[in-house]
């Protein structure tokens, strides 16, 4: 399957963004440099981005995958306003995954909105990275 603009061409793109208002980026920072070194192309947005922004850069980047850095709290509606700006602009092909400090009652109703995947503290970069390489690109048949 043939994806839009060329996209599965080169190595797999992710955009690694830090929604709302948390200031802690150290763990998004960690996940980046871990997908670089993993051969992918990685495009971290830094702190404080609008979920519009960080849409807005996964399509300008002709961006695989999109992953969310959340610490706030704000985390429902975060994930939920990415996934709704996707679909809105014909771009809900880009896979939407991240991590944080997010309650395990949270992870299910997430995943029924469109989130991929959630990483909980203690997940290895190496498990981020696999699931990665494994998933983006290879959309479960649904």
């Amino acid at each position: 399957m043939e994806a839009v603009m060329g996209a599965t061409a080169g190595p797999i793109r992710v955009v690694v963004a830090k929604p709302g208002l948390d200031g802690h980026d150290r763990g998004a920072k960690v996940i980046a440099r871990a997908l670089r070194d993993a051969g992918m192309e990685v495009i971290y947005t830094g702190l404080h981005q609008t979920p519009e922004q960080v849409v807005d850069t996964a399509i300008q980047e002709d961006a695989d995958a999109i992953g969310l850095s959340i610490l706030s709290g704000a985390h429902n509606t975060l994930f939920a306003a990415v996934i709704d700006l996707l679909k809105e602009r014909d771009a809900a092909d880009i896979l939407v995954f991240g991590g944080g400090i997010i309650p395990e009652a949270d992870i299910a109703p997430l995943k029924e909105k469109g989130v991929a995947a959630i990483f909980t503290p203690g997940a290895t970069t190496a498990s981020i990275v696999d699931w990665v390489r494994a998933t983006v690109r290879h959309p479960a048949e649904a």
